[in-house]
């Protein structure tokens, strides 16, 4: 449970994810230990675990539009919510969560795209940007954390990724229109969040050699 300095703090638009001002709990931060064993952490392995059975389930459908696969998608991509609101609610943060969730994120987005790639449910080379730019992501993050940074969301790359998701929701849904609007949204707000990563991966950089 949190302890009494956390409780103090925890208002209700910091409790739903309204306020996500000041540095990030020190349990999720480099060098803390893991602490698998939580109940958000549960979450995340429960979401993982889900992953392949939507691309099974997706891919087995005749058009990709399979009502299982998209109920199956929607429960993966809320229940990053529900992670992160129990983290808050119980004070159960870890470093492990903290690197677990964006793998799941990043993971269904990739699998919903390749989806939509597969059965031609929104332009390939829309598509194709989008799955690069998660790839370039998880790439910067990798190298962040060998060369001892931090990797953290700004504030571009959390508005990317409701439509980021809700592209291949909505076109597994069979709303190609708003699907094709999200993700032309989410792209171009992926896109500049993944610029300004690297502006300030330069800029964390040059601190550390000066440092060093």
């Amino acid at each position: 449970m949190a302890n009494g300095p956390l409780k103090k703090r925890l208002t209700k638009r910091r409790l739903f994810g309204l306020d996500r001002s000041g540095p990030p709990p020190k349990r999720t931060r480099k060098g803390e230990p893991l602490r698998p064993w939580t109940i958000p952490n549960a979450i995340g392995y429960a979401r993982l675990a889900l992953i392949p059975v939507f691309v099974l389930v997706a891919f087995d459908s005749r058009h990709g539009q399979n009502a299982l696969a998209v109920a199956l998608f929607a429960v993966i991509g809320w229940s990053d919510y529900l992670d992160g609101f129990t983290a808050r609610l119980t004070g159960q943060f870890s470093r492990l969560g903290a690197l677990l969730d964006p793998i799941c994120d990043r993971l269904l987005v990739v699998s919903g795209m390749a989806v939509a790639w597969y059965f031609h449910l929104l332009p390939h080379w829309l598509l194709a940007v989008a799955i690069v730019r998660e790839f370039v992501v998880a790439f910067l993050t990798r190298y962040a954390l060998y060369r001892g940074i931090d990797f953290k969301i700004n504030w571009l790359g959390r508005l990317a990724v409701a439509p980021t998701m809700g592209a291949p929701f909505f076109a597994m849904a069979g709303d190609h229109t708003l699907a094709l609007v999200m993700l032309y949204v989410g792209v171009s707000l992926g896109v500049s969040a993944t610029v300004l990563y690297l502006s300030t991966g330069r800029a964390d950089l040059r601190q550390l050699s000066s440092s060093t």
